[in-house]
C-alpha cells in the first residue's frame, strides 16, 4: 500500500482507500458544462443516489516532497455501498497484497509471508465516515457539514472534461491528517475521475482510476479473503 498510508496511523488506510475510491463509468455528457459549485454538487448527488457498486482499475502515486521520490502501485478495487460498505483492493504490482474493509474491520493479506494483520477500526469509525462523505454513496449536503468545498476551475484530464473542486476538513482530528484534498469530477459521470489528497507536511498522493464499471452485481463472496491454508491471524490493534 501507499508509503503515505503507512506513515499514517494503519486505520487511515482503509478510509483512504474508500475515499480514493472511483473514477467514471462511459456515460454521455448532457446539456452544458457546470457553471457553479452547487450545479456540480448537485449533480454529484444524483450519481451517489444511484451509486451501488464499483469495480475499477487503480493507480496510486507517492510522492515525498523533501526528497524528491516517486513510487506508484497498481491493482484492482471492488467498492459496494450499504449501511455497512465493503471495499477490497487488490494491489498487484510491485508486491501483491489484498486490503480489505468491513463492518468496522479491516485486514491486510500479505501473500508472501502467508500472514493477515487484523484491525479494529470501531473507535476510528468518525475519522473513516469523513472520507466516506467525498461524494460517494453520501449526499452532498452532509458532504458539505464536513468539508469547505470550492470549485478551483474546469480542466481536461486524459481526454475527460472534469470540474476540479477543493476540500479543506473542518474537522481538526481529519485535518491534522490531511491539509486538503483536490477532486477531479467527470462532467460525464460526476463521480472522480482523479483525487489528490495533500498530507499536513506537504507530501501527497495521487489516485487515478480506468475501465470503470458503476452497479454491477458483485457477490458477497467478491469480499471473502480465502486464503490458502496454514495463514496465519494477526491482531494489529
Amino acid at each position: 500500500m501507499p508509503n503515505a498510508l503507512k506513515s499514517w496511523m494503519c486505520p487511515l488506510v482503509f478510509a483512504t482507500v474508500v475515499a480514493l475510491a472511483l473514477a467514471h463509468p462511459a456515460l454521455a455528457r448532457k446539456g452544458k458544462p457546470p457553471t457553479d459549485l452547487a450545479e456540480i454538487l448537485d449533480r454529484m448527488n444524483d450519481m451517489a443516489k444511484r451509486l451501488k457498486t464499483v469495480s475499477a482499475d487503480l493507480e496510486y502515486t507517492k510522492v515525498t516532497v523533501l526528497v524528491d521520490d516517486k513510487s506508484t502501485e497498481t491493482g484492482q478495487l471492488l467498492y459496494r455501498k450499504g449501511k455497512n460498505p465493503e471495499i477490497r483492493i487488490d494491489i498487484q504490482k510491485p508486491n501483491q497484497e489484498t486490503i480489505l474493509f468491513r463492518k468496522n474491520k479491516g485486514e491486510i493479506y500479505l501473500p508472501k509471508i502467508n500472514q493477515i494483520q487484523e484491525y479494529d477500526l470501531e473507535q476510528k469509525s468518525e475519522l473513516i465516515e469523513q472520507f466516506f462523505l467525498l461524494g460517494f454513496g453520501s449526499e452532498t449536503g452532509e458532504l458539505k457539514k464536513s468539508y469547505d468545498v470550492k470549485y478551483l476551475k474546469e480542466e481536461e484530464l486524459e481526454g475527460d472534461m472534469t470540474a476540479m473542486l477543493e476540500f479543506l476538513p473542518r474537522k481538526e482530528n481529519v485535518a491534522q491528517q490531511l491539509a486538503k484534498i483536490q477532486i477531479w469530477i467527470s462532467e460525464e459521470s460526476w463521480l472522480p475521475a482523479q483525487q489528490k489528497f495533500f498530507e499536513s507536511g506537504g507530501d501527497y498522493m495521487i489516485a487515478h482510476y480506468t475501465d470503470v464499471k458503476v452497479n454491477r452485481f458483485l457477490p458477497a463472496s467478491a469480499f471473502d479473503l480465502n486464503p490458502p491454508s496454514g495463514v496465519k491471524r494477526v491482531k494489529m490493534n
